[in-house]
């Protein structure tokens, strides 16, 4: 198995390349039913929130393996990498919706970003929860799949608003959200940083730079980072570095120098140390390992 990740738009999933749907939701046995192969490495041109509701197995989402539970729900941006394994009888909701279903209507262009659910450094992409939180979460989902399914006039606007309780309501769910203490002033440095980061880590690899575009001292922004994370503020930007460095790794289009190149290490034997510290492998032997595991859940699937 040595080919390129696959990349699913919305459009993808409907079995069209041409449509304007910015919004999917579907119950996971109908979605696994319609989409029998993307169970396989891929990534998502959208953002995507699940909640399963019965069944088991693995998913993964950026190289973390998750084991599937009852009341546990996922949320996932765009570029993320994404596998699973469920076991027959797995049930719950699968929602997509594309950033444009938001920014048609709202003139923050990061509204969706605002919210600490997806593509978060600071957060699981993954989480448990409480049993009353779910049956409100499950209530509410299938509202909004009976909306979807509808043909009610302002039937968008009315699944905007669901969408937007429903990032509300998990986003409550969060650790990041219940740290004592912590202001909403200091929530917003920490989402900024977290943007920053997204934006610069190619470039930018010293705390000092974030805080300098934050108008923080460094020490105040690893102060911050270090109380909730509970690491400090440059292990934060190197382990996002690492991350795209593992992303670029399974596209079998780049070579080794050349993601060093991408990601502007000074060369490819320094890429290779770092990426050693920080793995325990080389880039190389990661790449392998990936490939080999890949193949064997390929095969698995196929003679199940």
């Amino acid at each position: 198995m040595n080919k390129k990740i696959p990349t699913y738009s919305i459009c993808n999933l409907l079995g069209t390349d041409q449509c304007v749907t910015e919004f999917l939701i579907t119950r996971i046995g109908d979605f696994l039913q319609a989409n029998p192969n993307i169970q396989f490495p891929h990534r998502h041109a959208f953002y995507q929130i699940v909640l399963f509701t019965e069944g088991g197995g693995t998913h993964s989402i950026d190289f973390q393996q998750f084991q599937v539970k009852p009341h546990q729900v996922y949320a996932m941006g765009p570029g993320q990498i994404h596998t699973w394994n469920f076991e027959p009888g797995t049930e719950g909701y699968i929602l997509n919706f594309n950033e444009s279903f938001f920014t048609a209507i709202c003139h923050n262009p990061n509204f969706v970003q605002e919210f600490p659910l997806f593509n978060s450094v600071s957060s699981s992409p993954a989480v448990l929860l409480e049993a009353e939180c779910c049956s409100e979460v499950q209530a509410l989902l299938e509202k909004m799949l009976r909306e979807f399914q509808s043909e009610h006039v302002f039937k968008h606007e009315m699944l905007r608003g669901m969408l937007l309780q429903l990032m509300v309501t998990l986003s409550r769910q969060l650790p990041l959200e219940t740290v004592a203490g912590m202001s909403r002033h200091q929530r917003v440095v920490l989402r900024n940083f977290e943007r920053l980061i997204e934006e610069h880590y190619r470039e930018k690899r010293l705390p000092r730079d974030y805080a300098e575009m934050l108008y923080i001292t460094p020490n105040h922004l690893n102060a911050l980072v270090n109380s909730v994370v509970g690491k400090p503020a440059g292990e934060l930007i190197r382990d996002r570095v690492v991350l795209e460095a593992k992303r670029l790794l399974v596209n079998s289009d780049y070579t080794i120098s050349q993601i060093a190149d991408m990601l502007n290490f000074e060369d490819n034997a320094y890429f290779t140390r770092f990426f050693k510290k920080y793995t325990g492998m080389s880039p190389e032997v990661f790449r392998q390992e990936y490939i080999k595991n890949a193949a064997v859940a390929e095969v698995g699937v196929i003679t199940a």
